[in-house]
């Protein structure tokens, strides 16, 4: 019954803010006839943009339907920029709830009373969103910290509202058949499991802590401590922050910081997060960055509201820093290639082609400084040349294209002279060369051979069973016609030599192994067995 009231309310809402104007019903005359005939008919058309009317009615339906316009904000890739610009507005700031509910919640969940836990406690909210509230508080030992509770009863809204959400995205799939090719069913089951992610403070606790360890004494970014024996699910108790709100502009000027500083220093952040650690702060917008001016001329931005956090694959970080050095140097025959070698675009696309429309996109930008490209624009209008050769909505690429967005919107709104690629390729070649280059390849040996050694004693088998089989005689296939005869057992040369290489890094065979000065000499005399006792293929 409720579920029934409240898709009332949802239709109700969109047909008062006349949002019928949204489905495209030009190509579709089944559905044109049924939208003339629907309830909004009975609505006077307001005279303002649609795309302002989407916004109210998303601010009217609540806290679910306006995170899910911020989340629509953030893909200009996938919606018209007019409709971005309007949905930017709108405010994570929703009417607190009461204070005396909050102080239940956190005696409930802690099991003792408020007066207890803490020497202070503010009933009267620093900060209310949609999924939670904050109130400032001190512990016992006199430290300062901040308490998050999470707001009463918004589970089941959003079990409600999602569910409205999946099944307007299944409605949408099946009329508008264009619209597959941007998931919308996947878009909202990912907004889903975001927001019940949020739900749980632990989770957030959790990536706070990552977060903090990966940057642990770091001059570029602070992340406050969690208050982890005072941590539970509907409850987070942190470290109290005290710093400029980033947006403030004037205050940092004020203070004397270095804004161009501060700015390069996002974008060193966004890298070192993205390549180094592949943990990225994924909700980066203006009310969770604050800067630390303590010293004006070495500023230090402070990070709150882990909730959301992304990471790459090792291939899709290889494969995202490759395409951006190919950006760089213009080189965009490997950009089309790298897209259909990572799946992104489909195998039987004619790279010429996507080459050819990647490079009318590119052109335009690189014809002008360096500092007056945005780069978000430039992936933004990337994304929607690739769109024409069907590349589909890459989920792992989602936050962190709303994160690159976001820093390169605050690094400019800092400093306007900030060149994003000129800080970040220095940062991003390192790494490559890190990567393919010996450090690279020490590291990877060395977070592999904990399992070689563990699966060491199964190596004399299985160099056994190699040189048993490779003494069999095996059913020689037909030579193709004019072709010479090959040796077959080449084959097993090369993984015994590796397993005898292996061996020789045991722990007790470097004594034995020094004390004859033969490897070599093994190895030449397992080569010369293979290669007699394989002999030519028969014709």
């Amino acid at each position: 019954m409720r579920s029934t009231w409240r898709l009332f309310q949802v239709m109700q809402t969109l047909c008062k803010y006349r949002l019928d104007e949204l489905v495209p019903v030009e190509d579709h005359p089944a559905l044109q006839k049924l939208m003339q005939v629907g309830p909004w008919r009975f609505y006077p058309r307001p005279e303002t943009p649609v795309a302002q009317r989407l916004r109210e009615a998303l601010h009217e339906l609540g806290p679910i339907f306006i995170k899910f316009g911020q989340l629509l904000s953030t893909r200009p890739d996938l919606i018209p920029a007019a409709f971005a610009r309007e949905l930017a507005q709108l405010q994570d700031q929703v009417p607190p709830f009461p204070g005396d509910e909050a102080v239940a919640i956190i005696e409930e969940a802690l099991g003792q009373p408020t007066r207890e836990l803490f020497s202070e406690f503010s009933v009267t909210p620093l900060a209310s969103a949609s999924i939670a509230q904050v109130h400032a508080a001190r512990l016992p030992d006199g430290r300062q910290v901040v308490t998050k509770v999470i707001r009463p009863g918004i589970e089941s809204v959003i079990r409600r509202d999602t569910r409205l959400l999946r099944s307007l995205a299944a409605w949408m799939e099946r009329l508008i058949p264009e619209s597959r090719r941007l998931h919308p069913q996947q878009v909202v089951r990912d907004y889903e499991l975001t927001l019940f992610d949020e739900l749980d403070m632990m989770k957030e606790a959790a990536n706070t802590s990552q977060l903090r360890r990966n940057f642990l004494n770091s001059p570029l970014i602070y992340i406050p401590e969690v208050v982890w024996e005072m941590t539970r699910k509907p409850v987070l108790v942190m470290e109290r922050i005290h710093g400029i709100p980033i947006s403030d502009i004037d205050a940092l000027r004020s203070a004397n910081v270095d804004l161009a500083k501060l700015a390069e220093r996002g974008v060193e952040i966004f890298f070192t997060q993205v390549f180094r650690d592949s943990f990225f702060h994924a909700d980066m917008h203006p009310g969770n960055i604050f800067v630390d001016a303590s010293q004006p001329s070495d500023p230090r931005y402070i990070a709150i509201d882990c909730g959301i956090m992304g990471s790459l694959s090792p291939r899709d970080q290889s494969y995202l820093a490759r395409n951006l050095l190919a950006f760089f140097h213009q080189d965009y025959r490997q950009v089309a290639q790298l897209h259909i070698d990572s799946g992104w675009i489909p195998a039987h696309t004619r790279v010429n082609e996507f080459e050819a429309a990647i490079r009318s996109v590119c052109e335009p930008f690189f014809n002008r400084p360096l500092k007056e490209i945005s780069f978000g624009q430039f992936l933004v209008r990337l994304f929607q040349t690739a769109r024409r050769f069907d590349m589909e909505v890459q989920p792992q690429l989602v936050l962190l294209q709303k994160t690159l967005l976001n820093i390169e919107g605050l690094g400019r709104q800092l400093y306007p002279d900030l060149d994003l690629w000129q800080t970040g390729l220095p940062y991003l070649e390192r790494w490559m060369q890190e990567r393919i280059g010996p450090p690279g390849l020490i590291k990877t040996l060395s977070r592999q051979l904990p399992q070689w050694i563990e699966q060491s004693p199964d190596l004399p088998g299985l160099i056994y069973q190699a040189l048993e089989k490779a003494g069999e005689p095996q059913q020689a296939a037909p030579p193709h016609p004019g072709k010479a005869p090959t040796r077959s057992r080449w084959q097993w040369l090369g993984p015994v030599m590796v397993a005898i290489a292996l061996l020789s890094t045991l722990p007790g065979w470097e004594s034995w192994w020094s004390r004859v000065e033969w490897p070599s000499l093994l190895i030449l005399i397992i080569g010369a067995y293979l290669w007699f006792t394989a002999g030519p293929q028969k014709e």
